[in-house]
């Protein structure tokens, strides 16, 4: 079957959105960092609409700074892809031509850089996961980054704006600080630069973005009559905060849907605990109890009623911003993880969980603590993780634990079976627990009880003690 390029677009189904701008013309105005199934989802998305009203400066070169999947799957196809977006049993397919390039950063390091530092590059963004910004390294993005405005000031080209786009508290605040790290190693007077010239706002991104399967792709070729190697599944429902603060030129984000504001920081709160830290909780009693998909999970009613427990707690732990409403935004998340089409699997959630857990579960749990409260539901969730790290479920079937501290983790067990073994090894990991929750009897003991109750009886039953409330 032909591929989705250029040469098939016209001819595919009318009822297709398509790109209503001449391709050849659109600039390059973005860096995109990571350039996976959520960036093509969600903020590419927003750039496309910036070149359907007209400002043709915001095409968008992507980067992989490891895997050239990507590149090999959208280079035949010159750069497009779908977007499908299902609802039920509701389905819109929109082609999207933002996406100009992607380069493969180990193939052509000098390449990224080069492009970062042109002058017409005004916005970068990020979707590098929350392990992307540990490093400086050259080869990291903290490095790219840092080599292109060091590019960028010794030609005398103004500072792009850098907008980290990944599940971290004060996303823009790190980035910056792993951008200096990275400049500091060459040169104080970079870092001094940067530290003054350079935006780095913060910001939040929503948007639920399955990972795609041969199933998906089969479908899509079916319907628009050309195959789509690139194409990305999603929900509805989209959302992007940013902190008002650029460093230069930037579309009409406003009109494509961004919220800009002041303070960016109570927005992540609320989503990194409400549907974030829900979404850990689901995958792993989900995956524990041998449950594939979160649609799956929530159509449990002693899970849903675990989930309803879990943002009781996390929502008083809240300062919503001005325009949120918890109670409505709470019914939103629990319809959007009901929503049978996205085929989210509680195994894609489950990864990385060393990264996530902080965020999510136990920075509401320390704030229940400090206020003299319990966190039931958080700790079960925490517990769950736990069990997890063991690899088995509750079934007997094995699974790999993807974590970039799985050796750690690993190493820190050993040969531990005793919840109480098991809860102190991992409490001993300061990458994980701060010291006050690893010092904290309490959620110690809690924790034990609640992994022997997922050792002996599995997560169905843990899902059962909060039926009812």
């Amino acid at each position: 079957m032909m591929r989705l390029s250029v040469a098939t677009l016209s001819g595919l189904p009318g009822d297709i959105d398509r790109p209503r701008y001449d391709r050849a013309g659109i600039g390059t105005g973005v860096v995109h960092l990571g350039i996976g199934a959520f960036h093509r989802a969600h903020q590419a998305v927003f750039f496309e609409h910036a070149l359907n009203a007209g400002d043709l400066r915001w095409g968008v070169t992507g980067a992989s700074l490891r895997s050239p999947a990507v590149h090999e799957a959208l280079a035949p196809q010159d750069g497009l892809y779908s977007v499908v977006t299902r609802d039920g049993a509701a389905e819109r397919v929109q082609v999207v031509g933002a996406v100009r390039d992607v380069l493969v950063a180990p193939r052509d390091p000098a390449a990224l850089v080069a492009r970062l530092a042109a002058r017409d590059t005004h916005i970068v963004t990020l979707t590098v996961t929350e392990k992307g910004y540990a490093s400086s390294a050259a080869d990291s993005a903290a490095g790219y980054l840092a080599a292109a405005l060091a590019e960028r000031r010794s030609t005398g080209v103004d500072p792009f704006t850098a907008i980290s786009c990944d599940n971290l508290s004060d996303n823009g605040g790190r980035l910056k600080q792993a951008v200096l790290a990275a400049a500091r190693q060459s040169d104080p007077a970079l870092a001094d630069w940067i530290e003054h010239q350079v935006a780095f706002p913060s910001s939040m991104v929503d948007r639920i973005v399955p990972a795609t399967d041969e199933d998906d792709i089969a479908r899509l070729a079916g319907r628009i009559g050309v195959e789509d190697r690139a194409m990305v599944k999603t929900e509805p429902f989209r959302q992007w905060v940013i902190e008002d603060r650029f460093s230069g030129p930037r579309p009409d984000l406003a009109a494509a849907g961004v919220q800009l504001t002041a303070d960016v920081a109570p927005w992540e709160e609320a989503k990194l605990r409400l549907l974030n830290g829900s979404h850990s909780a689901i995958a792993y009693l989900g995956g524990l109890a041998g449950i594939d998909f979160v649609h799956e999970v929530i159509a449990l009613p002693a899970a849903r009623a675990f989930v309803a427990a879990l943002m009781d707690e996390t929502a008083a732990t809240l300062t919503p911003p001005p325009g949120l409403d918890v109670p409505a935004y709470r019914a939103a998340l629990l319809a959007r993880f009901a929503n049978p089409a996205l085929q989210h699997r509680t195994r894609q959630i489950a990864m990385d969980g060393s990264q996530k857990l902080p965020q999510r579960l136990l920075a509401p749990i320390i704030a229940r603590l400090d206020r003299g409260l319990a966190a039931p539901a958080l700790t079960l969730a925490v517990a769950a993780w736990m069990a997890w790290t063991g690899g088995r479920n509750d079934l007997g079937a094995a699974h790999a634990v993807e974590d970039p501290l799985a050796s750690v983790v690993a190493d820190a067990l050993g040969k531990a079976t005793a919840p109480e073994d098991r809860v102190a090894a991992l409490l001993s990991l300061s990458q994980i627990f701060p010291v006050r929750l690893a010092g904290d009897q309490s959620f110690r003991q809690a924790l034990i009880d609640d992994l022997a109750l997922l050792q002996e009886q599995g997560a169905r039953a843990a899902f059962a003690r909060f039926t009812g409330r």
